[in-house]
């Protein structure tokens, strides 16, 4: 959530730090802003509202450009969404310019310091307690050493990004707990809250680690730790381009990664899957981390939102087929239950950005309390990613739209490799089974892509429901977390619905009650071991004149009389029916919204990443 970006370079400084904020829109935000040094001192531009209230604004009101500034856009915490409440802040003599990502938990104590002091404050916000914390330390001391002071009274999470009139070729920036990377260009250089923000000028990046500060400048950027002392780091090379940031012809971004899926879970197969000779494999220090698991090893999956309910996928797959206990939680709860934690418990992290601050926050509880820890993530050199013993990449590229889509069919598919490597080297299934849920696995791509060919029919079984305001989506087993899953993605993107998902076994123990004629209930039915008592779900919700729309697999002729809707998907192993109906439940929410007017990849109130508890 929010927006950082930072520059020092030879280019128009306004138009690249607002096309570099506009590549991070996806975040989540509700007011953006903008400071830049010039030969006025710093100027200071707000707007409520989207980034092109902002743009208009400085195209009604030029600001003169300069080669250095910060700006952000803001989801509001401490603080209405307001032009003063919005970033940047600045210090009482507008010297300083300060954005910032997290959460100061000990803003007021520092704001009624600071106030007995003479500061004056014009916002209700947490942040601009930092503008003037600095002011006060740069009285007596450098700005360097008066930022990191500062920092040093901070409790909670930051990323933050410091422009300062006196310094006219630097820019500070320090992170904890909040993601913040360094983008290093030729003869420029970037502060930015995500990699898709410098996509556009640089591949080229640092990843900082907590509580380091970085002093950065055209030529690049210079690390020390929170007392000065020096650090080196070079920078790497992100794999992902421009092109995978942009929308591509397609009328928004959450489309094009529903029809990117065969293609990203054919990159998380890639080299850890040889069809030919059947064998599964890992990078060295993934598959050293398994193959050391205990015999007596429990898994604790850890996520939130869409990766929990892939968490609750490869709680089916884990169980079933390497007899592994697992417990799945939301890692908003996990830190508050008093789970029980040892040598011989690995607590699996699944997360896109790799930044989910209550993630990260339970893996690192996990490690002090002696757990293993892997992480399945999207992002290299993420802050989870950093901190785990082991990792499986998911390698999808960026995901822009707020609703993950490829992302968690991503995940599901790391987490169907690590059953099926587990299960072999455990001995746990019949050979037989295990080589047909590795050929199901080969062909699972080829699945995913037969099913984006429902696009059409899903569209239009959309149209018809487009206009109701209460939905109800059921599934069983495997297919219990697909009907949370689809529920999910249609109140995410269209906010006029109210959508829950349901094991539909616990449809008799109080939904039920609900049910009138014409309320549309989705059943996730494709062929299973559970088929037979789902359709006696969907034959419930017929006898009280519900609308019934049936996900079922091809070939099955005797759904058509229990559907009032029907769209089918290829049939594969039960094992992975979540990954291949989550294609027609994603274009149904994406098409639903669309009917609906709804701003589908930026819906209000939320946020791609959230790094904040």
């Amino acid at each position: 959530m929010c927006g950082i970006v930072g520059y020092v370079g030879k280019a128009p400084v306004v138009e690249t730090v607002l096309e570099a904020l506009r590549r991070l829109e996806y975040r989540g935000y509700d007011s953006a802003g903008i400071a830049v040094l010039n030969g006025r001192g710093i100027e200071v531009r707000k707007r409520v509202g989207k980034i092109e209230a902002l743009v208009e604004s400085i195209r009604r009101q030029p600001i003169r450009d300069g080669h250095i500034a910060v700006c952000h856009s803001r989801w509001a915490t401490h603080g209405e969404p307001t032009e003063a409440n919005a970033h940047p802040h600045t210090d009482c003599k507008q010297t300083l310019a300060v954005v910032h990502n997290g959460i100061v938990e000990n803003y007021a104590e520092l704001k009624s310091q600071l106030l007995a002091k003479g500061h004056r404050f014009r916002s209700q916000t947490d942040t601009e307690v930092i503008a003037h914390l600095v002011e006060e330390y740069a009285k007596r001391e450098p700005l360097d050493c008066a930022f990191r002071h500062a920092l040093k009274e901070l409790r909670g999470s930051y990323a933050v990004c410091l422009l300062s009139k006196h310094e006219p070729h630097r820019l500070f920036g320090a992170k904890n707990s909040s993601p913040l990377i360094v983008g290093v260009g030729k003869r420029e250089a970037f502060f930015a809250s995500d990699v898709p923000a410098i996509l556009g000028r640089t591949r080229r990046v640092v990843y900082l680690n907590d509580h380091e500060v970085v002093e950065l400048s055209a030529s690049g950027p210079r690390l020390t730790t929170l007392d000065g002392k020096r650090l080196h780091r070079k920078a790497t090379t992100v794999a992902w381009d421009v092109a995978a940031a942009r929308k591509e012809g397609y009328p928004h971004f959450m489309l094009k990664e529903i029809h990117e899926q065969p293609a990203t879970i054919e990159q998380t197969l890639f080299n850890r899957l040889d069809a030919g000779k059947r064998r599964l494999t890992f990078d060295r220090r993934t598959k050293q981390f398994l193959d050391r698991l205990s015999p007596n090893e429990k898994f604790i999956v850890i996520a939130c939102g869409t990766a929990y309910h892939a968490g609750l996928v490869g709680e089916y797959m884990l169980e079933e087929c390497t007899r592994i206990p697992v417990d799945v939680d939301l890692a908003s709860e996990f830190r508050y239950r008093g789970a029980q934690l040892g040598r011989d418990t690995t607590v699996i992290a699944i997360t896109q950005s790799g930044e989910t601050a209550d993630t990260l926050a339970s893996i690192q509880m996990a490690k002090a309390h002696g757990a293993k820890t892997l992480a399945i993530c999207n992002v290299m050199g993420s802050s989870i990613a950093r901190a785990v013993d082991a990792m499986l990449y998911t390698h999808a590229g960026p995901e822009i739209a707020v609703a993950s889509t490829k992302a968690y069919t991503s995940q599901i598919t790391a987490l169907a490799l690590l059953t099926l490597y587990l299960a072999k080297r455990r001995a746990c299934l019949p050979p037989a089974q295990w080589r047909r849920l590795f050929d199901g696995l080969a062909k699972l791509p080829e699945a995913v892509q037969r099913a984006l060919e429902t696009e059409r029919a899903v569209k239009a079984v959309a149209g018809e429901y487009a206009r109701a305001r209460n939905f109800y989506y059921l599934g069983r087993r495997y297919n219990y977390p697909s009907a949370l899953e689809g529920a999910l993605k249609l109140k995410e993107i269209c906010p006029v619905i109210h959508a829950e998902g349901y094991a539909a076994g616990e449809m008799k123990h109080g939904p039920i009650s609900l049910i009138r004629k014409g309320w549309p209930v989705m059943f996730v039915a494709p062929h299973s071991s559970v088929y037979e008592k789902v359709i006696s779900n969907i034959e419930e919700v017929r006898a009280r004149k519900g609308a019934c729309i049936v996900i079922a697999s091809e070939g099955d002729p005797a759904i058509k009389r229990h559907a009032d809707s029907l769209i089918t998907i290829p049939r594969t192993e039960e094992f992975f029916s979540p990954v291949v109906a989550a294609i027609p439940l994603q274009l149904f929410a994406y098409y639903v919204a669309d009917a609906n007017g709804c701003d589908i990849d930026q819906p209000p109130n939320l946020a791609k990443s959230v790094t904040v508890e």
